[in-house]
């Protein structure tokens, strides 16, 4: 039996290593490149008709119309097709988790409620078999995200085409993660007959979600309390690692995460930011719509987790999700979407903001949710998130629209003026069968 065992396991991580062993990063671009005539979105909301995009090195060099090829520069003729920046995925466990049901290939969690001292990123893992996949819909950065039970440590963003972690990180540690209690009370049992004294689970009745949830955040707040008293003293003796965890939160270089979709939660949330004054981020934000206002009022940023989803109670519109981005919009609420879908791993994130163009958002403001915005949100939009002169070259061409599922092709990927390989395992499979049985590829999906 341990024979078997062992030379099932050792082929399944044997066919796991091979598999788009040729898909490899791509070296610098150490030259100039030069897109023609195209469509260029720039993400802020401006589209230029007939434009061109010069590239230098690593960064954009020009943005405009009728500009002067440079001597030596590649020329990609784009007349047809629509530029965009490349697209970020502000919430993900991309590298974190390879396939969920095997324990081996998962490394998203810790122990414990209190783990400020996770780093997601020393976790993360470049030769996922994810990434090749998003980045064929146009998806070139992600924000790494910890799983937890309650403070689950830094998140950092990478961008998809690197040897390792040192290689693709962006932005280390930008964000502390908070997953809020749900404080609500919830029914511990399938019918009335399950929670009846002496029944299977009367055990579990006694226990009461809300005080417990709120039990946990007095603990939190005694914890940061106890952090800020520790860095007012200069002259301690002894180094508490948590407590320097979360050192950027308090001196802002470091922005808190909160998972939370109830009103009910997003409300705690809100009291911590007045206590402590940290930077504030709300992410799921179903309700979010509710109190648009006051997180305006707050400087409070949203990230939409999942638009593809049902309401979150059943009062709500069934189309809620689906609106939720319009309203935060016009209410001047700070937003991106995001798509937490387990099944598609954040590939169908410009599909989730073309859904919100449909209900409210012009097409240009659901391509800032998935581009300026969220650089803004995870604090690199100095350096890319649109396409403007001096930016990193973060960029993807396409056939069609980039948020319409039947017509987006992304024909051409840059990552730092580097042209990367499009190539990924859906597409080699795909391939693979088209010769066997003798298919003609179809066109659009």
């Amino acid at each position: 039996m341990k024979k078997i065992l062992f030379v099932t396991a050792f082929g399944f991580i044997s066919v796991f290593a091979q598999s788009q062993a040729n898909i490899l990063p791509a070296p610098p671009n150490k030259g100039l490149i030069c897109i023609k005539n195209a469509t260029i979105h720039i993400g802020n909301g401006k589209v230029i008709e007939g434009g061109d995009i010069i590239i230098e090195n690593d960064k954009i060099k020009d943005v405009g119309k009728n500009l002067s090829v440079p001597a030596g520069a590649e020329i990609i003729n784009a007349n047809g097709q629509h530029v965009y920046p490349g697209l970020i995925l502000p919430v993900s466990n991309m590298g974190l988790v390879e396939i969920s049901s095997v324990r081996a290939t998962t490394d998203v969690r810790e122990i414990g409620d209190m783990n400020p001292n996770v780093r997601s990123i020393i976790a993360y893992n470049t030769d996922s078999k994810i990434i090749n996949t998003v980045r064929s819909n146009g998806i070139l950065l992600a924000n790494v995200v910890p799983q937890g039970s309650f403070l689950a440590g830094s998140s950092s963003v990478v961008q998809l085409d690197a040897w390792n972690w040192e290689d693709a990180v962006v932005k280390a540690d930008g964000g502390m993660h908070l997953y809020m209690p749900s404080l609500l009370p919830r029914p511990s049992g399938f019918g009335r007959f399950g929670n009846m004294p002496g029944g299977p689970n009367a055990q579990a009745q006694q226990s009461d979600p809300v005080k417990e949830g709120l039990e946990k955040i007095e603990n939190l707040k005694s914890f940061f309390r106890e952090a800020k008293a520790y860095f007012a003293n200069p002259s301690r003796n002894e180094t508490n690692l948590k407590f320097e965890s979360v050192k950027n939160l308090f001196n802002k270089k470091q922005k808190l995460y909160v998972h939370a979709n109830t009103v009910k939660q997003m409300l705690v949330a809100l009291d911590l930011k007045k206590e402590f004054g940290f930077d504030l981020v709300i992410v799921g934000g179903s309700e979010s719509w509710q109190i648009a206002d006051l997180l305006r009022q707050n400087q409070v940023a949203v990230i939409l987790q999942q638009p593809h989803s049902l309401p979150t109670t059943t009062d709500d519109d069934v189309d809620q999700p689906y609106k939720t981005a319009a309203m935060l919009q016009k209410a001047g609420v700070l937003f991106a979407i995001s798509d937490d879908d387990s099944q598609t791993r954040g590939k169908n994130l410009p599909f989730n903001a073309g859904t919100a163009a449909t209900y409210g958002l012009t097409r240009e403001e659901a391509l800032s949710a998935i581009t300026l915005n969220a650089a803004k949100i995870l604090g690199i939009d100095d350096r890319t998130g649109s396409i403007e002169a001096g930016k990193d070259a973060n960029i993807i061409i396409s056939t069609g629209d980039i948020l319409d599922m039947s017509t987006s092709q992304v024909v051409h990927a840059f990552i730092g003026g580097r042209k990367i390989n499009l190539d990924d395992k859906h597409k080699q499979l795909s391939e693979r069968y088209e010769q066997k049985y003798q298919l003609k590829p179809k066109k659009g999906f």
